[in-house]
């Protein structure tokens, strides 16, 4: 098991989700190897695996595979934490995303999240991190929720995005969808992103303090410090997943946009028990994990997006991997239902 992990705030967020849905939580907790009393500890945290597996049990339990999206206006403001906090006294909405991206390690080591500005807009891409077990879609699906339930309690307004993209194949029932997203949802995408109309992402917010704001930033900066033991490979993972689609990336080009040298790069990622080499080839396999599991995407382009330079490297890496070659893993997983990696 990896030991990727989330805050057992945003894991508090998920119990009062399935709690509200007549689940029996404790005992989805037992089976899944979460520790309840974690939920009651600021600083608890969740292995990524054992989220993953509630998530399997919910749908499982509930026989709703649309559960990730059930209640779209519940507003769960405590799921963000001290992170909150920061982006509640920004003055936008494009502020308090920058501010999110900046601490996202407090929330969760396995989510990388980028935003950028496109024409009449701004599209934030994010990335969920599995570690050693596929990411169920109702995972995904709630994080989108959750973000457009803050997104409306900090503004005040009845913020939806433009457009949204998932990777999983369309639902059946598209209804609780429409009822949650309220905008054209793309599915079978290549990835996870949010289209947010520039209008909602620059209006002032009515909880926008800029003395807070310098005070919520030194706390948050405070906090992020406990997560100094994984910042190093938290933050080169972050890139190097942004740079993967420009081919593989080296470790100098990692160090210069982390503003270090390559020896420092070297032995702060030693002091975390990894390396570059294992920590490229780490976040290679959990993005290829997903990306066989996403039918629409063809083994060329998996290949591509990994950033390998032809589909040998990448035939080579699984066989390595997986045991398999890519055509054989995915049909593994066709052959296994393929219900952990995104389809119903």
């Amino acid at each position: 098991m990896s030991k990727q992990t989330t805050s057992a705030v945003w894991v508090k967020g998920i119990a009062e989700l399935l709690a509200a849905e007549g689940l029996e939580v404790p005992a989805l907790f037992a089976e899944a190897g979460i520790d309840a009393a974690a939920l009651d500890t600021p600083a608890g945290r969740v292995q990524t695996e054992n989220i993953s597996r509630l998530w399997e049990l919910a749908v499982e339990r509930s026989g709703n595979p649309a559960i990730g999206v059930a209640q779209p206006h519940v507003v769960r403001a405590a799921s963000f934490d001290v992170v909150g906090y920061a982006m509640m006294s920004c003055a936008d909405l494009r502020a308090a995303f920058e501010r999110l991206i900046r601490y996202l390690v407090i929330l969760s080591d396995t989510f990388t999240m980028t935003m950028s500005e496109e024409r009449g807009g701004y599209r934030v891409v994010f990335v969920l991190f599995g570690g050693d077990r596929p990411v169920p879609r109702q995972r995904v699906e709630f994080i989108v929720v959750t973000l457009i339930g803050y997104c409306r309690w900090l503004s005040g307004r009845d913020v939806h995005p433009l457009a949204i993209e998932l990777p999983f194949p369309p639902p059946p029932d598209p209804a609780p969808y429409r009822a949650a997203f309220h905008c054209p949802v793309t599915f079978d995408a290549q990835r996870n992103s949010l289209l947010f109309a520039t209008t909602d992402m620059t209006a002032a917010l009515p909880t926008s303090n800029p003395q807070l704001a310098e005070l919520h930033e030194r706390y948050a900066g405070e906090y992020l410090r406990h997560f100094d033991h994984a910042q190093t490979s938290y933050r080169a993972r972050e890139v190097i997943v942004r740079r993967l689609p420009d081919g593989e990336p080296r470790r100098d080009e990692i160090a210069g946009e982390l503003r270090m040298s390559e020896r420092t790069l070297q032995r702060r990622l030693e002091e975390e028990k990894t390396s570059f080499v294992e920590l490229l080839d780490r976040t290679r396999r959990e993005l290829a994990e997903q990306y066989l599991g996403r039918l629409q995407l063809s083994l060329a382009q998996a290949a591509y997006l990994l950033g390998f330079a032809d589909q040998s490297s990448f035939f080579r890496a699984c066989k390595r991997w997986f045991d398999l070659s890519p055509g054989q893993y995915r049909s593994q997983l066709l052959r296994q239902g393929a219900g952990r990696v995104g389809s119903f």
